[in-house]
């Protein structure tokens, strides 16, 4: 059995920029109560990791970051990568919370873009997924953007004028292309400018480049929309065998048995002890052949 370490893998620069906010602001106020608007970042070990340091959570997926502003009254409120929109700042502000901010640069970049769009005139085309705190942070700034996950999206779209498209920074590069090709047939004059992150994208593009693999394993969490899709890339590029596992813990014999070339990677919100522990424990079970429990490294941070 030949184990193969896909690089690049791990931590983002905006995900690393998060998580050191969070520490900073739990180290320079120990003392005061401090809450995360919604998960740091897509991944529960991290989420537990500081809410060692004594930060509380509030997040609810049926509520969105506005919603769930009324459930913090005083203190300091920390910003997730995601972003947020402006209302919600103002709301922050007007409840006189201390705001930090960790938003991803990445996605700043991508509110900077669309509200320039939008204040000149024209109509944005955000493809991205329904739901998912970033999308609710960059549609939330005009009532001229407008959502698409899927074709039939496309379709329901009223008539536009002065076409922009652009993108969530963590989605597929090959469902993104399809999306972004259907909407131009639709909206030939249509500018285009994906906003997949840099990070998201080498990532998948290394996935794309493996040959010969039987089994792709993606080490993060199921709510992260970046790690899922590299286990969906892997599909799309043909890997017979594609998991996304939260941690060594959730590695079942019958997925590795019998298994000649086994790649590992994982997303970018994934601590990389988690991954490292995933691929010692391979290497060592195709050394040995011996499968056996063993609990995942938590000390992330």
């Amino acid at each position: 059995m030949e184990i193969i370490s896909v690089i690049p893998r791990g931590y983002c620069q905006g995900v690393v920029r998060a998580i050191e906010t969070a520490k900073r602001t739990a180290a320079a106020h120990p003392h005061e109560k401090i809450t995360m608007l919604g998960m740091i970042v897509h991944n529960q070990y991290v989420v537990e990791a500081c809410q060692k340091l004594g930060i509380r959570f509030v997040e609810d997926t049926g509520k969105t970051r506005l919603q769930l502003l009324d459930e913090i009254d005083d203190g300091i409120v920390i910003f997730t990568a995601h972003g947020v929109s402006d209302a919600v700042y103002a709301k922050a502000e007007a409840k006189g919370l201390t705001v930090v901010d960790a938003t991803c640069k990445d996605v700043e970049r991508t509110h900077v873009l669309v509200k320039d769009h939008c204040n000149r005139g024209g109509d944005v085309i955000y493809i991205g997924r329904r739901n998912h705190p970033e999308a609710e942070g960059t549609i939330s700034f005009s009532d001229h953007i407008h959502l698409v996950s899927c074709k039939e999206d496309i379709d329901a779209l009223p008539p536009l004028h002065d076409v922009l498209i652009t993108s969530q920074t963590t989605l597929s590069l090959l469902d993104t292309k399809e999306l972004i090709e259907a909407c131009q047939k639709r909206f030939p004059h249509a500018q285009v400018q994906a906003e997949i992150c840099n990070a998201t994208r080498i990532r998948q593009e290394a996935v794309q480049k493996l040959k010969d693999v039987d089994l792709l394993i993606v080490v993060g969490d199921p709510r992260s929309n970046n790690s899922r899709m590299l286990a969906h890339t892997g599909e799309k590029a043909g890997i017979p065998h594609a998991i996304l596992i939260s941690s060594i813990e959730d590695l079942k014999e019958e997925d590795i048995k019998e298994k000649n070339r086994i790649a590992v990677t994982s997303g970018s919100s994934t601590p990389n002890v988690l991954t490292s522990q995933v691929i010692s424990f391979l290497q060592e079970y195709a050394r040995t052949g011996i499968f056996h429990a063993i609990k995942a490294d938590v000390s992330v941070l």
